[in-house]
């Protein structure tokens, strides 16, 4: 699967290749779970998983074995992450009330929410805390799921986030208060 693509794409030697797909197998789970998390949806999460990994192994060089491969490949990740942010950001939008190029008078888009994945998550997370989720500032979201689905200290955070400590604070206080500002409006009875 990943190692053929690997050997064929970078020429790589056995050895290098044989830990990275063990540590890959050992996180893929992991990862996936804070990509779906991100991300929003399972599609893009996929997504997310992938070009981590491509980047996890361009750059398997410069990994420290002594320390947590799982903070490094989750500073991989919000990195990719952030750049598709704003790929999408620059990706120009078309109406749905615009007529189609068939000539139909209405796109139909199917629902990426609507899977047995996207169920689970909110069943466990709750409905308001994902789409609160959906709507926080991307930085602001990766520091509060860091911190308070991952578990991550604080100085692990901003070794994952590229910043200071008292920057991932930050962001975590104004991620925290932004999560609880669209809770308290979608749902005050609850919150």
């Amino acid at each position: 699967m990943i190692g053929t693509w690997i050997k064929e794409r970078t020429g790589a030697t056995d050895k290098r290749r044989v830990l990275f797909e063990s540590l890959m197998r050992r996180t893929y789970r992991q990862a996936y779970s804070f990509a779906s998390k991100l991300a929003g949806n399972s599609a893009e999460a996929e997504d997310l998983v992938q070009e981590t990994y491509v980047r996890a192994y361009r750059f398997f060089h410069r990994y420290d074995e002594s320390l947590p491969f799982t903070n490094w490949l989750y500073r991989i990740m919000s990195n990719a992450h952030i750049d598709m942010v704003r790929r999408r950001q620059r990706i120009k939008s078309t109406s749905m009330e615009q007529p189609s190029a068939l000539g139909t008078s209405t796109i139909d888009v199917p629902d990426p929410s609507a899977t047995a994945e996207r169920a689970m998550i909110d069943e466990a997370m709750g409905e308001h805390v994902t789409e609160a989720l959906a709507h926080m500032t991307p930085e602001f979201r990766t520091a509060v799921l860091l911190a308070d689905v991952e578990g991550m200290a604080y100085e692990e955070i901003a070794d994952v986030m590229h910043t200071s400590v008292g920057t991932v604070r930050s962001r975590i206080h104004r991620g925290r208060k932004q999560l609880r500002r669209h809770l308290l409006r979608r749902a005050p009875e609850v919150y």
